[in-house]
């Protein structure tokens, strides 16, 4: 019986794997962590200790699972060998496969999803480009869409700010996303979407092409921000939209700009002024936790221009369903033609395939 090709594509998807994982530099890092740990002064600052030790069990999870992985490929080798002499083996032979396949995809994320704030909450935003209600219904439609993609991954969310269009659709959200990796899969969300379709609010049934863009910054706890008071301007204002309907007679959302960096960020979801500054300020120091990180990367003019100019040509995503039906992202150049599932959370995907591709360049 000649090779099948299937055993060859997951072998030369571990060996990829493998190169990812890098075990000779894990081991390595391992071996410095478990040296400093047996320093006298290790626990001084016990904040530190602890995300050192938390390095080092994810290290020592990592060498694990290279370590299973590669048990599991023989194994499914050697039952590729059996095949032809036991026919019995055949369904159990399938099966090893799949899950084979699952696993290697699954190991795939974790070895991608490596930097320290890939694991912590994320904050996400959502703001439609020119077009008045056209981009304003495109804007909630990519809300829904994050939604149900929140809660296929059995994550929580919390709608910090939300301000609805006059029309139709929103004006912006802002999004609190609870669950493991939560920042670490929303970032390959980052950019401009862009919508084809014929419009609902056209009478001529016009096809329009509309822009909105996702911002993702990840929830920071443990970080220290300089936020000063004099840098700050603080308003209060009436909330409204969903979070903000019993807080509609007093001016309890807060807006707050920091003004060295004209960021701007606000908060309705809480009942009280108090409480609503203090989660604008949470936000607050998440964005300027990205502010300051890109600007040591020197990526912040690429950043901000992706802010002010949303439409044509800067777009990492296209949702076509006029003429034709596909989602392609521009990135990675795949693509789904069934831009319903999509727009109803089936985004796993695509997320995936920027990820991996972000790591192998």
């Amino acid at each position: 019986m000649p090779k099948d090709i299937r055993i060859e594509r997951l072998k030369k998807k571990f060996e990829e794997l493998r190169d990812l994982f890098d075990p000779e530099r894990v081991k390595s890092e391992i071996e410095q962590i478990e040296h400093e740990s047996q320093q006298p002064d290790f626990w001084s600052n016990p904040q530190k200790a602890q995300s050192r030790m938390s390095l080092l069990s994810s290290l020592k999870k990592r060498l694990e699972t290279i370590r299973r992985l590669e048990e599991h490929l023989k194994y499914v080798e050697e039952l590729s060998e059996l095949v032809d002499e036991d026919e019995e083996l055949a369904a159990e032979y399938d099966n090893e496969i799949v899950r084979l396949e699952e696993d290697l995809n699954q190991a795939e994320l974790e070895a991608v999803l490596n930097e320290p704030e890939d694991r912590n909450n994320a904050i996400l935003t959502i703001h439609p480009g020119a077009g008045g209600t056209e981009s304003q219904d495109w804007a909630e439609m990519l809300m829904r869409m994050y939604i149900k993609w929140i809660e296929r991954k059995g994550f929580k969310y919390k709608i910090l700010d939300y301000q609805p269009g006059e029309e139709a659709g929103i004006k912006d959200v802002t999004i609190l996303v609870e669950g493991p990796y939560a920042y670490g899969y929303l970032k390959a969300e980052r950019g401009i979407h862009r919508l084809v379709r014929i419009s609902p609010f056209d009478a001529s049934r016009r096809r329009h092409t509309s822009f909105a863009s996702v911002f993702v910054y990840p929830e920071m706890e443990d970080v220290e921000v300089d936020i000063r008071k004099e840098d700050l301007k603080i308003d209060t204002f009436r909330a409204s939209g969903p979070g903000g309907q019993h807080m509609q007679k007093n001016e309890t959302a807060v807006r707050i700009t920091h003004i060295p960096t004209g960021i701007v960020v606000s908060c309705q979801s809480e009942r009280s002024q108090h409480q609503n500054k203090l989660t604008a300020l949470r936000i607050l120091k998440a964005r300027l936790y990205e502010y300051y990180k890109e600007k040591e990367k020197e990526k912040l003019a690429d950043v901000e221009k992706e802010k002010t100019d949303i439409g044509w040509g800067h777009q990492i995503r296209s949702y076509v369903l006029h003429p034709y039906k596909v989602v392609k992202d521009h990135r990675t150049g795949y693509e789904s033609s069934n831009p319903d599932a999509v727009l109803d959370g089936g985004i796993d995907e695509f997320i995936r395939q920027f990820l991996i591709k972000s790591k192998k360049k």
